[in-house]
């Protein structure tokens, strides 16, 4: 077996992507310190984004070798799916300007308590293989199988090509072609969508208008203040997109209540068929092209819902408050 079947190496300047199902620790440790070990004898920075079990493990079997580096879970995984891919890539990028060629990676999320919050990462998971495609990043994601529900653990196959065992690095022959996969999720229902709407506007001739009407509505919501404030951020950036890129007429509905707020925002433009879109600027590193109002909107929110049909698009924002 070759060293890239044995480790998870893959092309010098492309992502690698593997899944390590694992039953106890010392299968945890089997199977993923001979991928650390390798990495650090190649002069690789090793980054350990995982709990802290996971990370303790890890680090004796390596003696605590000063090429590991320990990334916080909370600071890597934060709540926004959109929000790690930008950290992974901040965190590559600078460890290539110091000189790195290569960075090895073992990941562990938090997949949250909620059915919402799980498939949002099964999300991130497939978004992964695209959204880090171009970074020298060699990633082992590791599950825990007596913790994550079985579709957790159904999703780690279906969105890894490659998997780790004891036995070294191989093809996964359940993966799933990531577009494909992301399109076959489903969208969950907001509870809030069964209440009546704070504001509900149809046909907007005034979005200017309209934008005060939402700033006014959410600053009587009882929230943290900045959560509040990045919504109404994100909704006018969709509101904005609508507008220059859909087409009339555009309707807005807005629900708030203690805990949670919700915008859906519609037009009837022919919309666009790209899975991955916001996962990143629409025009790679030129921010002076535009194209970032879904990028901001996927940070500034827990959730971002696209779904179109043959009469135009819908773009559910949705963010808990607490």
């Amino acid at each position: 077996m070759d060293t890239a079947a044995r480790t998870g190496d893959g092309p010098a300047d492309a992502y690698t992507h593997a899944a390590l199902l694992y039953d106890s620790l010392d299968e945890l440790v089997t199977a993923a310190a001979p991928f650390v070990q390798d990495g650090l004898a190649a002069g690789e920075p090793v980054v350990l984004a995982t709990g802290t079990r996971t990370a303790d493990a890890l680090l004796e079997a390596v003696d605590a070798a000063p090429g590991v580096h320990l990334v916080p879970r909370a600071d890597t995984y934060d709540r926004r799916t959109a929000t790690a891919i930008t950290a992974f890539r901040r965190l590559a990028d600078r460890f290539v300007a110091e000189g790195a060629a290569r960075i090895r990676v073992v990941g562990e999320i938090d997949f949250g308590r909620t059915e919402r919050d799980r498939l949002e990462w099964q999300r991130y998971e497939a978004v992964l293989n695209e959204a880090l495609s171009p970074w020298p990043i060699s990633g082992t994601c590791v599950f825990d199988t007596q913790q994550l529900p079985d579709p957790v653990l159904a999703a780690a196959l279906a969105t890894h090509p490659v998997l780790a065992t004891a036995t070294g690095y191989a093809p996964n022959p359940d993966f799933v072609e990531p577009a494909r996969y992301l399109r076959e999720l489903p969208v969950l229902p907001e509870p809030l969508e069964e209440t009546p709407p704070r504001l509900d506007v149809r046909d907007v001739a005034d979005f200017i208008a309209l934008r005060h009407a939402v700033a006014a509505e959410l600053a009587t919501v009882r929230g943290h203040r900045d959560l509040v404030d990045d919504f109404l951020l994100a909704t006018d950036e969709m509101l904005s997109n609508a507008a220059r890129h859909g087409g009339p007429p555009v309707d807005l509905s807005l629900w708030a209540s203690e805990g949670t707020v919700v915008c859906r925002i519609r037009d009837r433009g022919p919309g666009f068929d790209d899975p991955f879109a916001g996962y990143g600027p629409a025009h790679g590193e030129d921010l002076s092209r535009g194209g970032m109002g879904l990028w901001l909107a996927r940070q500034l929110c827990d959730h971002v819902d696209i779904t179109q049909d043959a009469c135009g698009v819908t773009v559910r924002l949705a963010t808990h408050l607490r």
